[in-house]
């Protein structure tokens, strides 16, 4: 028989043998130091919901901003907070692929790959970004600023092909412009990119904190956050009968509650002249 390392392969009390692929059971415990830190947030967000199983996915999100990860360590405390099996844990886990089941490097790239970013060039990037950096999917630099991941989709087809840096987003994207934009990111002024939209940076470790539900201590990063820009809203505007920048003038495409849908004069002729008379001839009554 022969051994090989764990889904992490490091970090404190993260590293160990494994048999036939299978960790070592049972899991570590986080150090005392490290509960110290968590146990405090873990009480708070478990106070939030009737049922403490239902905090389960922001106490995963709260796990990962100690490691980077979720590791076996983070499913036996989420289980042993929650009164639940590591079984129970581990199927939510690997079910969503924001937890991470290996570290993450201070910037996560999510590369969109699904079909409409793909056609429009969300393949090229993700092959150009894997030969630029020297790294495959869901792997980390060397020096560990980077991770790269190739994503379903990033919910935001209206600026496809998108990349995200840790969940925030940059829209169009070519392969020259991912290029210089995990360039950044290596170079040690991270914190100074700013997405297309939304707040600015921070580490992964951090952004998985504000998504376990803790408020982003960084002044201003909210109000940073914006709506949605001109290709969202086309549709509502089209569906309102408004007029877009650099388009023939618009009837309303969806009518208001209560309303006949519009037609337009071809349809309505057509219907005036499928009820002319004379179309019933020689149907008896």
């Amino acid at each position: 028989m022969t051994t090989t390392e764990n889904e992490a392969g490091s970090g404190p009390g993260l590293s160990g043998p494994t048999l036939l692929g299978l960790p070592e059971l049972p899991a570590p415990a986080f150090p005392a130091e490290v509960r110290a830190r968590l146990d405090p947030d873990a009480a708070e967000l478990i106070a939030r919901y009737p049922d403490s199983r239902s905090a389960l996915l922001p106490l995963l999100h709260l796990v990962q901003s100690a490691e980077g990860f979720v590791s076996r360590t983070g499913i036996r405390y989420c289980a042993e907070q929650l009164g639940l099996t590591t079984a129970e844990v581990t199927a939510v886990a690997t079910f969503y692929t924001m937890y991470r089941r290996r570290p993450a490097g201070e910037y996560h790239v999510g590369v969109c790959t699904n079909t409409l970013c793909a056609v429009l060039g969300g393949d090229e990037i993700f092959a150009e970004l894997q030969q630029h950096l020297g790294i495959g999917n869901n792997e980390t630099t060397g020096d560990g600023a980077v991770s790269l991941e190739h994503i379903e989709c990033n919910a935001a087809c209206d600026y496809a092909p998108v990349v995200m840096v840790n969940w925030e987003f940059f829209d169009n994207q070519t392969p020259e412009s991912a290029k210089d934009l995990v360039d950044q990111l290596r170079s040690g002024d991270g914190a100074q990119v700013r997405p297309t939209r939304g707040a600015r940076l921070c580490s992964f470790k951090e952004t998985s904190r504000i998504l376990a539900g803790f408020p982003d201590a960084r002044e201003g990063a909210v109000d940073e956050s914006g709506a949605g820009g001109a290709p969202t809203l086309a549709g509502l505007r089209l569906a309102r009968g408004e007029t877009l920048p650099g388009t023939a003038a618009a009837r309303r495409v969806v009518a208001p509650r209560h309303e006949d849908p519009p037609q337009d004069a071809a349809a309505a002729a057509d219907t005036v002249a499928d009820a002319a008379p004379g179309d019933n001839e020689g149907v008896e009554e």
